[in-house]
C-alpha cells in the first residue's frame, strides 16, 4: 500500500483550505493512507480560522503504528503569531524543512510518494529553482536528469528549461539537455502505460527562425531529434509554437518546449485545474497542484481542490 506525504508547503496560502476540502471527499482507504508534514498548531489554528474541522493525529514517522483513520500529522516547529502570517524567514525555514523531511522519508523506499502543496518559490532561498530543481539537487542527480512534466489525461507538457529568465534560456539549452529529459520521459510513460508516448518537439523562436542554419532550430534542435529518432522514439518536429496549440495538439502524447511559459500558458489556458506537476527522474514519485499560493484567496472558501484531489488519485493509481 503506498503511503501519500502531503507536505502543507507555504503557510501562507490557501493550502490548508485545499487540503480540508480535498480529504473530506476522500474515501476511508485512502485517508489512512495521508501522511501530512506540517505544524500541528498551525494547521489547528487555521482550520479554526477557515471555521472547519479536520481530525488530526501525531505521528513521529511513516512506520508508527496507530489505529487511525485520521490524518496523520509528522509536526515541523514553526514560530507563528497570526496563522495566515507567517514571518518570511519563518516560513522559508519552514518549507525547506518539510521538504527535506518528505526526502528524506522516501529517498529509500519504494512505497512512497510525495505531494508538496503550492509554495512560493522565493522561499526557497535559491535564485531561479522550484521544488523540481530543489529535489534533484538533494537526489544529487545531473540538471539535465529530471524533468517536469505538467499532466492532464489529454496531454502532457514539458518545458526544457524551467525557472529561468527568458534571457538565459540560448545560455542553457544544448542537445545532451533536450535528449537527456526525454529520455527520462519516455522511460517513465513506458514503465506506467506500456507503450511509447508520441513526442511533438517545439522549436525556440518565431516560425523556427524559418531554420536558418545560424538558428537554434537548426543546431541544436533538430540534431536532438535526430538522435532521439535513431533510438525509436515516436517524435516529430520542431513544432511552430504559435499554432500547435490551436489544434495540432491533440495529435501528440507530449509537448517539449524549450522554456516555461512557452508550453505551460497555453497548457494551463485549455485545461485550468485539470493537470498536476510530476517531477521526473527522482527514486520517488512527487506531485503536485497545478497552481500557485493565490493568498488573495486565503479565508475567502474559494480555493479550487481539484489539482490536489488528482495528485492524491495519481499517486493512488500509480
Amino acid at each position: 500500500m503506498k503511503k501519500i506525504i502531503i507536505i502543507s508547503g507555504d503557510p501562507n496560502s490557501i493550502n490548508s483550505e485545499l487540503i480540508y476540502k480535498s480529504v473530506k471527499k476522500l474515501k476511508r482507504g485512502t485517508k489512512s493512507k495521508i501522511y501530512l508534514i506540517a505544524n500541528y498548531n498551525l494547521i489547528k489554528s487555521q482550520f479554526r480560522k477557515l471555521k472547519v474541522n479536520l481530525k488530526l493525529t501525531l505521528v513521529k514517522n511513516l512506520d508508527e503504528k496507530v489505529n487511525t483513520t485520521n490524518i496523520k500529522v509528522i509536526n515541523l516547529n514553526l514560530k507563528f503569531n497570526k496563522p495566515f502570517n507567517v514571518d518570511i524567514k519563518d516560513a522559508s525555514n519552514y518549507i525547506l524543512k518539510s521538504l527535506d523531511l518528505a526526502h528524506k522519508f522516501a529517498i529509500n523506499r519504494n512505497d512512497v510518494g510525495i505531494i508538496n502543496c503550492p509554495i512560493n518559490k522565493k522561499l526557497l532561498n535559491k535564485e531561479k529553482i522550484g521544488v523540481t530543481e530543489y529535489l534533484a539537487s538533494k537526489s544529487k542527480f545531473n540538471n539535465d536528469q529530471e524533468a517536469m512534466l505538467i499532466r492532464s489525461k489529454k496531454l502532457a507538457v514539458c518545458p526544457i528549461t524551467t525557472h529561468i529568465d527568458i534571457k538565459d534560456i540560448r545560455k542553457t539549452l544544448n542537445k545532451k539537455k533536450i535528449t537527456k529529459k526525454i529520455i527520462t520521459i519516455e522511460k517513465w510513460f513506458k514503465n506506467k502505460f506500456k507503450r511509447r508516448p508520441k513526442f511533438g518537439i517545439l522549436g525556440l523562436n518565431p516560425h523556427n527562425a524559418e531554420l536558418r542554419n545560424n538558428s537554434e532550430e537548426k543546431k541544436i534542435i533538430i540534431p536532438a531529434i535526430l538522435i532521439l529518432k535513431k533510438k525509436g522514439f515516436l517524435i516529430k518536429g520542431p513544432l511552430v509554437a504559435d499554432t500547435v496549440f490551436i489544434e495540432d495538439y491533440k495529435k501528440y502524447d507530449i509537448l517539449i518546449g524549450m522554456y516555461h511559459d512557452q508550453v505551460l500558458a497555453p497548457f494551463k489556458t485549455i485545461f485550468k485545474f485539470d493537470a498536476i506537476n510530476i517531477t521526473l527522474g527522482l527514486k520517488y514519485i512527487r506531485v503536485s497542484p497545478d497552481h500557485g499560493v493565490a493568498k488573495s484567496l486565503i479565508l475567502k472558501n474559494k480555493a479550487n481542490p481539484e489539482s490536489l484531489m488528482k495528485c492524491i488519485d495519481f499517486i493512488n493509481k500509480y
